[in-house]
C-alpha cells in the first residue's frame, strides 16, 4: 500500500475517481497504483505526481520506484 499517496491524496480532499479523471486513467487503475498493486509507468507516474503537486510534499514521481 502506498500510504503516502493516499495521504497526499486525502490532504487536498481529492477523490480517487477526481485525481484518476485527472490523469485521464480509470479509477479503478488509479485505485490498484494506489494500494501497491500495479506501479506506473515512468510517465503516469510523472503524471500523477504534477497532477498531485508533490513538490509542494518534497516529494519526486521516483517516489513510486522505490
Amino acid at each position: 500500500m502506498r500510504q503516502w499517496l493516499i495521504d497526499i491524496r486525502n490532504q487536498q480532499n481529492i477523490s480517487q475517481n477526481e485525481i484518476a479523471k485527472k490523469c485521464n486513467i480509470t479509477p479503478a487503475y488509479y485505485y490498484m497504483i494506489e494500494n501497491g498493486k500495479r506501479n506506473p509507468s515512468v510517465k503516469l507516474a510523472k503524471i500523477i505526481a504534477q497532477k498531485m503537486n508533490f513538490d509542494s510534499y518534497s516529494k519526486s514521481w521516483t517516489i513510486f520506484f522505490e
